[in-house]
């Protein structure tokens, strides 16, 4: 396993041969809390991670025991003046985004606390695996905003929109089990077993085909909220993309040999 540092709080961790990337929030002191700076250097990360044609899959962790993300660094908010708020607002656009549009499947690992931008990272990703400790909401409106890093937009197309509605005006708190039940996450797993199920679930997607990957994804992305003809078209599009490819080929040739696939990635 190697490791690179995008500033004082983000690695970007490899497995798997460099085709697994685990993309570690480090701010323990501040429990994740997305300051300026963190959120200058998510969106380094991801701009690292999109470019990178050798990962497959990407891993959202934290090394906080006892949280993910709490969301926006509040304390560095409450001296910002309006002028302030206005020049970061780039930056943190910028980070959830980078997430958002990663180019291959990103998974979040969930404990503890993972509220308001630090859940908004985690519906960025496509999966979303939490453990029996993970606490998850949009609390926005309760200190006088609005979820601003895509929360009132992605929460809707996972739970529905009168569901996203209860949730961000109430501003509350789900437990993991509830969570689970509503659809917040897509797996619950054991205390402390939400970082090694989210690798092992990302080792078994980056065997399959870097190019299916990606194009499975974008059609996946795409086609969402489209009408059903629409839709068809962005998936043949997706398809052609990877019915000529190299990646195809070796897929075809390799079922026929009964061996594993040696993905060219073309």
């Amino acid at each position: 396993m190697s490791e690179q540092r995008f500033g004082e709080w983000i690695a970007i961790r490899t497995h798997e041969d460099g085709r697994v990337a685990e993309l570690v929030l480090d701010r323990p002191k501040a429990m994740n809390a997305v300051s300026t700076e963190l959120g200058r250097s998510i969106a380094e990360a991801t701009a690292a991670l999109s470019a990178d044609r050798t990962v497959r899959a990407v891993v959202l962790t934290s090394t906080h025991e006892r949280a993910f993300c709490v969301g926006a660094d509040l304390k560095e908010r409450n001296s910002f003046t309006d002028a302030d708020l206005s020049r970061q607002r780039p930056h943190a656009r910028a980070a959830y985004t980078g997430v958002l549009e990663l180019p291959v499947p990103a998974i979040a690992a969930l404990h503890g606390f993972a509220l308001g931008g630090g859940f908004e990272l985690a519906l960025s990703c496509d999966i979303i695996v939490a453990d029996e400790t993970a606490v998850v909401g949009l609390p926005e409106v309760s200190v006088g905003v609005i979820p601003g890093g895509g929360g009132t937009q992605l929460l809707p197309r996972r739970v529905g929109a009168a569901r996203a509605a209860e949730l961000i005006f109430s501003a509350r708190r789900v437990a993991a089990a509830e969570a689970r039940e509503l659809g917040l996450v897509d797996r619950l797993v054991p205390a402390g077993q939400d970082r090694d199920e989210a690798l092992a679930l990302a080792a078994r997607i980056a065997a399959n085909s870097p190019v299916g990957l990606r194009a499975a994804k974008r059609a996946l992305r795409l086609g969402h909220g489209l009408d059903l003809r629409a839709g068809l078209e962005v998936e043949d599009a997706a398809w052609r993309t990877v019915a000529f490819s190299g990646d195809r080929a070796e897929g075809v040739a390799a079922f026929n040999e009964k061996r594993t696939p040696d993905w060219p990635g073309e």
